[in-house]
């Protein structure tokens, strides 16, 4: 299959007559989940996770809808024209891609921690088109449950207006191959839900999802997260009870994005969210129950950040799911998995 799809020419248009429109795709991809820490790390295995076949049964069967795959493609892409990027990596992210989709998990690809396109936006912008290029010409003839995300969380010199300019131009070059494919689009700075009021997409395609990421309150999510720095430290204990304060700030937050999403008629992806391990686990089933009710309340689709690592509800050591955790993000998840 991947020999197939790797050999597809971008002037041959994938038969995408009818494919599903964005809300219904955004209804499809429903309760998610990262599968963080793996293919966006420079190489997988890195960052101490690597992708198995058992963890999307396991993923399935406990009742989530879809997967989110973050990747590090520009970390296997050459670094000059026409910057090619690795066929065995694209195998891999091929294998993985297949293993969920013979599940009934729908997909997301996104590209992630291309970090000198944060820094040198216009140094790189050639290549992240390039390897949108490739992607998209790859990826044509999948599955309308395959969402493309066009990048993960701009920031640094990719300002709003940059933003702006940049994804349209990466939307023109996924739309020559997939011309009703659903895309992801998401906010600067950070995929913060703040973002989503300078972002600017194409009025007149109708297929975008909009993303947003949320992390607050940042202090009670990133506790003991090493890489925010020592000052990280300083916020464990961190508590979230779910006072009428502590909801409000959340009930004010997605009814902004809600707000914005009803008058502009886009469909809502809460792309990440989560909490570290640092943190005690009644407050975080406490608040991501809450996050979860609050996007659904709303028509949000989501995805949990993540499957097993430092914010994971799976415990590869011990080969069982954080069931308060669990329990939090899929209520009826105790029945499914017995």
């Amino acid at each position: 299959m991947s020999e197939l799809f790797y050999n597809q020419k971008l002037n041959v248009i994938a038969d995408q007559t009818h494919f599903k429109d964005a809300f219904e795709i955004n209804k499809i991809l429903g309760k998610g989940i990262n599968l963080g820490n793996a293919l966006e790390a420079p190489t997988e295995g890195d960052w101490g996770m690597i992708i198995q076949e058992e963890y999307l049964d396991l993923i399935a069967n406990a009742g989530f809808k879809s997967v989110r795959i973050p990747i590090q493609w520009n970390a296997h892409a050459q670094l000059n024209p026409p910057y090619t990027i690795n066929t065995t990596f694209f195998e891999r992210v091929d294998e993985v891609i297949r293993w969920s989709l013979e599940r009934n998990l729908a997909v997301i690809i996104n590209i992630q921690h291309y970090n000198d396109l944060m820094t040198s936006p216009e140094d790189h912008l050639e290549r992240f088109l390039y390897i949108w290029k490739q992607i998209s010409s790859h990826y044509m003839n999948y599955p309308e449950t395959v969402v493309f995300e066009i990048l993960n969380e701009p920031h640094g010199k990719i300002t709003s207006d940059l933003w702006n300019d940049k994804l349209l131009q990466a939307i023109r070059i996924i739309r020559l191959s997939n011309p009703k494919r659903v895309i992801a689009v998401g906010t600067t700075p950070w995929g913060g839900f703040d973002g989503i009021q300078t972002l600017k997409i194409p009025e007149s395609d109708r297929q975008l999802v909009v993303t947003v990421h949320y992390y607050n309150p940042f202090q009670f999510t990133h506790q003991g997260a090493d890489w925010e720095g020592p000052e990280s430290y300083g916020w464990l204990g961190t508590t979230w009870t779910g006072t009428q304060s502590e909801k409000k700030e959340i009930d004010q937050d997605f009814d902004r994005v809600f707000q914005w999403a009803d008058e502009n008629s886009r469909p809502i992806h809460v792309g990440e969210f989560g909490t570290s391990n640092s943190a005690d686990p009644l407050s975080r089933k406490n608040w991501t129950r809450y996050i979860v009710e609050s996007a659904e309340l709303r028509g949000f689709s989501w995805a949990y950040w993540e499957f097993g690592a430092t914010f994971g509800i799976y415990e590869r050591d011990q080969n069982e799911w954080n069931s308060s955790l669990l329990e939090a993000l899929i209520p009826e998840s105790t029945e499914l998995i017995q």
